[in-house]
């Protein structure tokens, strides 16, 4: 499969969402989108990471940007998380990895000398026509939720 790029359009999709929600990306159409894709709630990495853009919620907000997390956790982990950490955008539950998958972020992984398949913490900025406008591959969290956003203004 040949790897997204920025300037095409992104796959869409519909998953289930926490609260009992479904998430398509095609609702979204008219306005930017930040989805990223995360290894599993309620972890080091990824709690910080969904902080992190909660904390600037308003602003993305204010840009008129929808934020949508994803991960191969199922809709109940979802819940608890998305209560736990107050997190104000949707969370989509892609336990399938079809998603993961057309978006080319669920990849072979190795620690401690083990191989297993997982998401690769990465973060697609979507324009309103939903077209991918950046991607950020091989997230390092820091400054991370920032550096979207400032993309997003410039959409």
């Amino acid at each position: 499969m040949s790897e997204l790029a920025e300037g095409s359009p992104a796959p869409d999709f519909t998953l289930p969402g926490d609260n009992a929600s479904e998430i398509s990306l095609s609702a979204y159409r008219g306005q930017p989108v930040v989805l990223y894709f995360y290894p599993k709630d309620n972890t080091s990495g990824c709690t910080k990471e969904a902080v992190a853009f909660n904390e600037l919620i308003d602003a993305f907000r204010e840009a008129g940007v929808a934020i949508v997390g994803v991960s191969p956790d199922p809709v109940p982990s979802h819940d608890k998380f998305k209560s736990k950490y107050e997190l104000g955008f949707a969370l989509a539950s892609d336990e399938k990895t079809e998603v993961a998958n057309a978006y080319g972020v669920w990849v072979e992984k190795s620690m401690y000398g083990k191989k297993y398949m997982g998401v690769d913490r990465s973060t697609f900025l979507i324009d309103k026509d939903g077209n991918i406008a950046r991607i950020w591959r091989k997230v390092k969290v820091p400054g991370h939720a920032e550096a979207v956003l400032e993309a997003a203004r410039a959409l």
